[in-house]
């Protein structure tokens, strides 16, 4: 089993629910949950939107990949940066996580002497 139906049910062991109890959330009989998670039947969108509103992530469910979880509390400058980096091709994000690992790396090591050398003024 796989596609839309396996990840139904995995969502819906990650809630912790039986067949039944899901498929009232959703609005269908039992027997139409067990159709939808062995891929015998597609649910359709008001069944969606009754899942996700108990905490299924739809976005997952339908493509494979899970919701973004949001940043919160990012400064102006942060967004910007995240949106920027998001818009470069993959060779060149991972060369700006090289950069600011190694300047982090650098940062942590040359912090406590630095910390030392104010304390000696």
């Amino acid at each position: 089993m796989s596609g839309i139906g396996a990840r139904i049910r995995e969502e819906r062991e990650r809630l912790g629910l039986s067949q039944r109890a899901f498929g009232e959330i959703g609005g269908v009989e039992p027997n139409a949950q067990g159709k939808y998670e062995n891929g015998d039947r597609t649910p359709k969108a008001d069944y969606l939107a009754a899942v996700a509103a108990k905490g299924v992530d739809v976005l997952y469910v339908l493509t494979g990949g899970r919701t973004p979880a949001p940043v919160e509390n990012l400064s102006e400058v942060e967004e910007w940066v995240l949106g920027s980096y998001r818009t470069l091709v993959k060779e060149d994000q991972d060369a700006i996580l090289r950069l600011t690992t190694t300047l982090a790396e650098y940062k942590a090591s040359y912090a406590p002497e630095k910390k030392t050398l104010s304390e000696e003024d």
